[in-house]
């Protein structure tokens, strides 16, 4: 069996073959393609691989350890554009490839509505739902002051993208998605969140429940309360709206008169620099807002900003912090929460989009209705007051995910998608 896989990003193993610097984007999928990969005379799947990039304007080809890997160009830059050169490049691959099945992951950029228009045999396409960018564009503006949705500092002037524009980008990529689930007969997602937007955008297709395996770096090491920073707070990222940094901001006074030692590390791209004469010139209306919330909570003290970490400097920061906050407007399953849960980690988070499909409230940890301030506060503090109580979610939740990210369980239920859908081919 053929199987190509349409990913938004180049894999660590084909980056090593082409002598580039691997990205930590979409981690998840290294331990899936190495598991089909090692077990290839077993499962009997020839994988292919294709993927954006700009090396040599997308003409890259070649083979490494057994895996067939094939470049095209695209500007991900604009991910709301889909070029009609991608549909050629595309085609091109597919011929080049001939696969049996065409495994899609992910309907955020305009590849994957590409794709869908070149299978001809729509049976062969399956796609698989990360977020969903249709639900992402309407939750955008996450309760932000209207003067900071429509305003336009220097760098969203130059780029023409203040915060309004970014979730009109947003909505013209979910025009797109739609018509690209619209087109599979395929779909696999793991959340009943999900599964409704399915049933409502293609009623039609086969859903395939399945759930995604993690960084390797996240299976065997497990929290400490006795090693962790008490009262620290760890968000793995915060550059835009939709990621809810903002709220923690406003509820950081209510934990602080709790807990005076709290403080926040924020992972991920830097967005409130603000110190040389550059920074305030790319400074954009989301950043500046959070800069003016530290400023206005006396926050300076309190919220450290790590930058990008790869897998590794991740878990190690996780290990360190005292809670995980998911703070997300909207979600379909985080990763990041799943990368708490399998550590063991007392894990609050909005109850947004997919998370319930993965935590249990008063169970593995603590979920509180997505915008509220105060019970944003409330349940950050709660794990503070009762370190018992917080330790037993850590070991619920690290259960809980050791079965969700069994990457074993995740493998097998792949094959059985596939081999379920080579046997309908043959019917």
């Amino acid at each position: 069996m053929k199987v190509l896989w349409l990913c938004n990003t180049m894999l660590p193993r084909i980056a090593e073959a082409l002598g580039e610097k691997a990205g930590n984007k979409e981690g998840w999928l290294t331990g899936l393609s190495e598991d089909v990969l090692a077990h290839a005379s077993d499962n009997r799947i020839k994988l292919g691989v294709c993927f954006p990039t700009q090396i040599n304007d997308g003409s890259v080809r070649g083979e490494t350890g057994g895996l067939s890997y094939f470049g095209f160009w695209e500007d991900t830059a604009n991910p709301e554009r889909c070029e009609e050169g991608l549909e050629r490049q595309l085609t091109k691959i597919l011929e080049e490839f001939a696969p049996d099945i065409v495994h899609v992951f992910g309907t955020e950029y305009p590849h994957t509505l590409a794709m869908t228009r070149c299978v001809k045999d729509k049976e062969r396409l399956l796609i698989g739902i990360q977020g969903i960018c249709t639900l992402i564009a309407e939750a955008y503006m996450a309760d932000l002051p209207v003067k900071v949705q429509k305003r336009y500092l220097l760098r969203d002037f130059l780029k023409r993208d203040n915060i309004v524009r970014q979730q009109q980008k947003f909505a013209l990529r979910g025009r797109h998605e739609t018509e690209a689930l619209q087109n599979a007969q395929h779909i696999t997602g793991r959340t009943k969140w999900d599964r409704d937007f399915v049933e409502k955008t293609n009623s039609g297709a086969a859903y395939h429940h399945m759930n995604e395996t993690l960084r390797p770096e996240f299976y065997g090491p497990s929290w400490s309360v006795a090693e962790c920073e008490r009262y620290s707070i760890f968000v793995s990222q915060g550059n835009y709206p939709i990621k809810g940094l903002h709220y923690l901001l406003r509820a950081m006074p209510d934990i602080l008169a709790a807990y005076p030692a709290a403080k926040v590390y924020v992972a991920g791209d830097v967005i409130t620099r603000y110190q040389t004469l550059k920074d305030k010139l790319k400074i954009g209306s989301y950043g500046k807002y959070c800069l003016d919330l530290i400023k206005k909570y006396n926050l300076e003290e309190k919220i450290i900003f790590l930058g990008k970490l790869n897998s590794g400097e991740m878990c190690r920061q996780y290990l360190k912090s005292h809670v995980f906050l998911s703070p997300h407007a909207l979600e379909n399953s985080p990763n990041s929460v799943g990368e708490a849960m399998l550590l063991g980690m007392p894990v609050v988070s909005s109850d947004a989009g997919g998370v319930s499909s993965m935590l249990t409230d008063g169970k593995e940890g603590l979920l509180y209705p997505c915008h509220d301030i105060k019970r944003l506060a409330g349940a950050v503090c709660a794990m503070f007051d009762d370190e018992k109580r917080a330790v037993e979610y850590g070991k619920r939740a690290k259960e809980r995910a050791g079965i969700t990210h069994d990457p074993q369980a995740n493998y097998e239920r792949l094959l059985e998608i596939y081999n379920g859908m080579t046997e309908d081919l043959q019917a």
